[in-house]
């Protein structure tokens, strides 16, 4: 993929849509549905600078290099065949471990902030360029990648996982899904409540 410094212009906000302001879990599964494809390339540039990819991508140091990468965050951190380690990189790349498994019960909320937070001060860092991963590349890492876009550039959630399907396919399980839904509702809720005193304001001088 050629390289690319600018946000891209398919990251446009669509319009607001009932699903997009309150989608159950059913219409999520039915979006990421929609996309389902039996293949999907073991890394893509799903947000400028900004790689989601598999295992075999984040253990071949070669292809790290050819792409760049200068951070890593592993969504399967400690889990079978992905234990990751700062020592397996060395200086020259930054790791970030996340031990989620790919479980409808695993609590994978507790991490959004923190995994969210390590994205974004590698992405603000002049010519840096991040490997998001887990094993196959389309359930932990993905949920966290869609977390950082709710959370950072305030995307809802259909909006953000439009975003990074227009480059990747993805499949959270349903249990992130819940989570990522919630919180969707906890950012919208937040911005409502930012914005109500200066619009009580706005009404009270007019």
């Amino acid at each position: 993929m050629a390289e690319n410094t600018e946000e891209p212009s398919s990251v446009s906000r669509p319009e607001e849509s009932p699903a997009d302001v309150c989608p159950t879990i059913r219409q999520l599964q039915s979006l990421l549905d929609n996309r389902r494809t039996s293949f999907s390339h073991r890394v893509d540039e799903v947000w400028p600078n900004l790689y989601l990819g598999d295992l075999s991508t984040a253990n071949n140091r070669y292809e790290l290099w050819k792409l760049g990468i200068t951070h890593v965050l592993n969504a399967a951190h400690g889990r079978r065949y992905s234990e990751g380690h700062p020592d397996f990189y060395g200086a020259s790349i930054t790791y970030h471990g996340v031990p989620a498994n790919d479980l409808p019960e695993f609590d994978m909320s507790k991490y959004f902030y923190s995994a969210s937070e390590f994205i974004h001060k590698a992405l603000t860092t002049p010519g840096a360029r991040l490997l998001v991963h887990c094993v196959v590349g389309i359930s932990r890492s993905a949920t966290l990648v869609l977390a950082y876009l709710m959370i950072h550039h305030q995307l809802s959630l259909v909006q953000a996982i439009q975003t990074v399907q227009e480059n990747r396919w993805i499949s959270p399980n349903s249990g992130f899904l819940r989570q990522l839904l919630h919180l969707d509702e906890k950012l919208q809720q937040t911005r409502q409540n930012q914005t109500t005193p200066e619009t009580n304001q706005h009404e009270e001088d007019g």
